[in-house]
Parts: structure tokens; sequence; C-alpha cells
């Protein structure tokens, strides 16, 4: 599945060619009965995962060099593997080049090749939320690949909102954390209603059977791809790329209807809800690490003009907040991975930590 920011796309940067990606190692790592906080078990909770580059160590044994990157909501470690991620980044001489770093991209639960209610289950799945996917991640680091302490933690939107989550749940688990395109802070007003507004348009089509539907509830589907457009749009790429009736319907009847094709209505269900008691606020003063994190001016979903980010930046010890401008490099929520946009605040970020 697409995650939100592919739907902030303009059509010529997905027509864009693209080079080579680097390819990863790709592997399961297995925790036997995981309780989720809902007080709900899992036999055997799956969380699948890619890797670039391999481990360094040092004089004691441990692992120096790792960096974990996590993906947005809908989305899987895979995204990171496109150009504008990975060109600018994993190269020779780049700042995340995979001759020295050990770059780890998981899927979380409910996302990628990692277990999920699509797998069987629908909505008798657990009702996991964002502290319990921040649980695995942390014990496939810790547990599945021995890592005690992260060179670097990089989060996109959802991913975002869990590197927060990391750093005050395990404040000496990382020396630097890039939070892209998040608040910490709970989700409400707009942001929680146009999340509300998808699950309520899936679960009012007479298809969806509370779940258990013989195919995609389409309707509903189409209406919950319409909002997440919306809610993924990038206002300066696309007043470039869609100037004509034509090229809107070419990328409705395209890019848009792909997307479709590629949600799971209980998947989906649960990615947002999934959200519904995020908070971190409370605990940004006992962040250790170095923070940079960085938002963008054309972002819907993390509007600049609530105000919220200079001021909850200030309880960050060691941390710095920057709001991006529009520009030609800005695309909407989805600037987090363009890496052009804000590679060299990554520099700033490695070099102080």
């Amino acid at each position: 599945m697409k995650t939100l920011i592919a739907l902030a796309l303009s059509l010529a940067a997905a027509a864009s060619a693209a080079v080579a990606a680097p390819t990863p190692k790709q592997a399961d790592f297995v925790i036997h009965d995981f309780a989720f906080r809902s007080g709900e078990r899992l036999p055997d909770l799956k969380i699948h995962y890619r890797t670039l580059g391999e481990p360094r160590r040092d004089a004691s044994g441990k692992i120096v060099n790792a960096v974990l990157v996590l993906h947005g909501t809908g989305g899987s470690g895979a995204q990171f593997l496109r150009p504008q991620f990975a060109d600018e980044l994993y190269g020779p001489g780049q700042l995340l080049d995979i001759s020295r770093y050990y770059v780890i991209l998981p899927d979380d639960i409910g996302h990628g090749d990692s277990s999920k209610p699509s797998d069987g289950m629908r909505m008798r799945f657990p009702k996991y939320d964002y502290a319990d996917m921040v649980e695995a991640e942390h014990r496939l680091v810790a547990e599945g690949l021995g890592i005690s302490q992260l060179r670097l933690i990089m989060g996109t939107s959802m991913g975002c909102m869990h590197a927060f989550m990391w750093a005050e749940t395990w404040p000496q688990a990382e020396r630097a954390v890039m939070p892209l395109a998040c608040l910490p802070a709970s989700i409400a007003g707009r942001n929680r209603l146009w999340r509300q507004m998808v699950i309520k348009a899936i679960e009012a089509d007479p298809a969806w059977r509370g779940g258990d539907y013989q195919a995609q509830p389409r309707a509903g589907v189409h209406e919950a791809e319409d909002i997440l457009v919306i809610a993924g749009s990038a206002p300066h790429q696309m007043r470039q790329t869609l100037t004509t009736n034509a090229e809107v319907e070419a990328y409705m009847d395209g890019t848009i209807a792909h997307s479709r094709s590629e949600l799971d209505a209980n998947d989906l269900i649960y990615q947002l809800d999934s959200s519904r008691d995020y908070d971190p606020s409370a605990g940004l003063g006992s962040i250790q690490a170095q923070v940079m994190w960085i938002n963008s001016a054309d972002d819907f979903i993390n509007p600049p003009e609530l105000g919220l980010a200079p001021e909850l930046a200030k309880r960050i010890a060691h941390g710095q907040f920057v709001l991006l401008p529009v520009s030609d490099n800005t695309h909407g929520h989805g600037t987090h991975t363009w890496a052009v946009a804000w590679k060299n605040y990554l520099a700033d970020l490695l070099a102080r930590s």
C-alpha cells in the first residue's frame, strides 16, 4: 500500500526516471505472545524489515552505526528506497552512505509485510495503537538486531510521531532524532476529523459488512481515497502539474485509481485509528538526544498556523525546530520523503550529535 505522502506526488514526479535503488536484505522478526495495550495478544507478531549496509561494532562489540527510519501511515519501509530519498542519502559520500551506516527500514504493525488485519483476522485483529507499534520497533532493534543505541532515528509523518515516543521512552537508546512532518501533541481538530471521515466512509458502505467483505467495499474505499488525496496534497506542485481538466482527469484515472486498488479497507481503518491516544507533549523535557524537527509550511495535516510547534520545541533541551517555506522543493505533507528539501539540516544534526 502506498503511504499517504505518495498521494501528494505530482504526475511529473511520479513519471520521473529512477536510478536503481540499493537492494536491501529482507527478513522477519517474530515476537511470540505479544501483549497489546488493549489486553489482546497475538501468539506470533511478525515484523518485516529491510536493511542496507552492514553493522559496525566498537571494541566492546556494540553496534555503533545503526540508523532506524520509520515510515508513515499506510506506508512501509520500502518507501525509503524511492529515488527522492535513496538517491539523495545512501550513495558514496552522502549523508547516510550505506558503506558507513547500517540502515534499518521496518514495516510497522498493520503495514507492509508485517502482521495486519488483512492477513486473515480482519476486524478481529488486536486493536493496536502507536505505543504497541513503537514497542514492536524497539524489540526488533534491541532483541532482534542486538542494538543498544541507535546513531540516528528518522521518522516521517506517523514515523515522526513514533520518533518522539522513542526519544521519550528510551532516552539513551538514540544519539540523534530527526522527526519529519508531525506535531508532538494530541491529534485533534481537522487532523482528527479527516481520519474519522475516512473510517466512517468505509463503515457506511453496506459492502463493508463489518469488515467481512468478499471484495473491497468500493464506494467506501473511493471516498476514503479522495479524502487521503486532499490530506496529502501538495498545492505548489499540483498547481504546476495539474493545469488543465485533462491533466486532472488523467491524475484521477491514473495515480488515484491505482492508489484505490492498493487499499485494504480494514487495514486502513486500523492504521488511522491507531493514532487515537497519541500525545507525547508532556514528556518532551525528558528527551536527551539531539533533535532536528522539520515541518513544511504547505503541510495540510500539520498546518503551521496553529502555532504549536515553536512552543513545543522549547521543551526539548537539545532540540531545534525548522519550518521549511513553500518552494519548488516542498511537496506538502510529503516533503518528509524529499530529502533535497531538508538534507542540509540532517548534515547539521549528524555533525552536532
